[in-house]
């Protein structure tokens, strides 16, 4: 992890670089930073993702900001797994939303980072209003000895095809088109969150679920009932995995008026093998999505509702089977 632009962090060697917010790391994303490992391998540079601690626009615009695809620390994650020499994290404040596209191209590529060519889609902007572009970063590769290599947008679809980007698959998600986004994403959509106390409603008709408060920054799938693996991300069995049907939704067979939707998700013959509960308030998770099952539907009665979980369950497990 590269977050020190103040010296040359490789004095004998030069860098092929992308820049980008890097959010989801889609399969677009990733044929950009394949790219930037083949050309570095050629040239025998060092190949290197330049990103952002926050979306730039959760600052610049904050009234209009995305929903998040991954937080930091997925997203360092999964960049880190992509088998580049190195990750830049910029701090984005108000000093670096001010500063010009040439004045950041001299100071973290040039001074920094050594550039060599630099890797970027064709819609690509930066510097402060966006006032940057890969016509401006020709022009000043060519007055600091780099190449600008764009690259085209990737596109996919299974029904229709379309640019494959950030926007397009948090569309998905709100949607809940989970399956689409998956294709996108190149894995499950996955959401991350702390096991908080709820009413405890489930366990009192036979279907206890974890209450799974997920960051309000985060992209959740629209309200219905999804397939999904649900992940023990701390606690003394983490990494262990279970199916689960989760529901997203404002629970209007109990509630007029829910301001927001709660995030719930049952452990499918309620986890281990000897069918005893899971104490698991206060542990952090993980959830998989793999396909929806069905919108979010106001019921008659308990009896009802009880009825369809049981179908919703049965579903869940043939999705994930």
């Amino acid at each position: 992890m590269i977050d020190d632009f103040s010296r040359r962090v490789w004095p004998e060697q030069r860098s092929v670089v992308t820049i980008g917010a890097y959010d989801g790391l889609h399969l677009g994303h990733r044929t950009v930073i394949d790219h930037v490992r083949r050309l570095s391998s050629d040239s025998g540079s060092r190949s290197v993702i330049v990103t952002f601690d926050r979306h730039p626009a959760s600052l610049v615009r904050p009234e209009s900001a995305p929903r998040l695809l991954t937080d930091q620390t997925q997203k360092i994650e999964l960049l880190a797994d992509t088998g580049v020499d190195a990750v830049a994290l910029i701090r984005f404040d108000a000093h670096q939303a001010a500063e010009s596209p040439e004045d950041f191209v001299l100071r973290v590529l040039v001074n920094s980072l050594g550039v060599r060519a630099v890797v970027v889609g064709e819609d690509f902007h930066f510097g402060r209003g966006r006032a940057g572009n890969v016509a401006l970063l020709r022009e000043l590769g060519q007055e600091h000895d780099f190449e600008v290599v764009p690259h085209e947008l990737v596109t996919g679809g299974t029904t229709v095809t379309t640019v494959i980007s950030s926007t397009a698959i948090r569309r998905a998600i709100a949607d809940g088109d989970v399956g689409q986004a998956a294709e996108w994403l190149g894995r499950p959509y996955e959401l991350r969150g702390i096991v908080a106390d709820g009413d405890r409603r489930g366990r009192t008709i036979g279907f206890p679920t974890a209450n799974v408060e997920v960051p309000v920054a985060m992209c959740v799938p629209g309200d219905g009932v999804y397939a999904a693996w649900y992940v023990r991300d701390s606690g003394p069995r983490a990494g262990a995995v279970y199916p689960a049907a989760v529901n997203i939704g404002r629970r209007p067979t109990f509630y007029d008026d829910q301001p927001v939707s709660l995030v719930e998700a049952h452990i499918i013959d309620n986890g281990p093998i000897d069918h005893q509960p899971l104490d698991l308030y206060g542990e952090s998770a993980r959830l998989r999505f793999v396909a929806r099952l069905r919108g979010e539907q106001k019921f008659e009665g308990i009896d009802a509702l009880k009825k369809q979980l049981d179908v919703d369950i049965e579903s869940a497990r043939r999705a994930l089977s």
